[in-house]
């Protein structure tokens, strides 16, 4: 690229998840004062209470780190891709074809064909990901 321009994953990079999440936070945290500011100032809100509801606003965005904290990472893998040792369950028997739900989420899963069909509620590992199909196989 010309110009002296960084490429918008070039400025994130090497940067820890935490301090990607701060980051993103800010503008909220602006806007929220910039709106408390103007209930103070045009409707009378006392400063103990905007002081309160600024501290809750950004007490939130910490309690909410560690269920966001996945998605600040950085990983070179596609979201599939990231999905190989993860463990399922069977949702529909897998023959060799059927669904599984891995992370809550519902998967088009293969079995491979050494291992034969894996029956409803049988327990796998995700082995591999072609396209947007997992390869699995039977735990234990």
């Amino acid at each position: 690229m010309g110009g002296g321009r960084l490429r918008p994953d070039a400025t994130m990079k090497g940067m820890t998840a935490w301090r990607r999440y701060l980051l993103f936070q800010i503008p909220g945290w602006i806007v929220a004062g910039a709106v408390l500011w103007g209930l103070h100032h045009w409707k009378g809100l006392p400063w103990s209470v905007v002081a309160l509801l600024y501290a809750l606003y950004v007490v939130k965005d910490f309690a909410l780190y560690p269920f966001l904290r996945r998605s600040y990472e950085q990983d070179p893998r596609s979201q599939t891709e990231r999905l190989i040792g993860e463990h399922g369950v069977v949702l529909e028997r897998l023959a060799p074809e059927g669904f599984v739900r891995v992370r809550g989420e519902i998967w088009r899963a293969a079995a491979r064909s050494a291992d034969g069909p894996i029956e409803n509620g049988r327990r796998v590992r995700v082995e591999a990901v072609d396209g947007l199909t997992l390869v699995v196989r039977p735990e234990g």
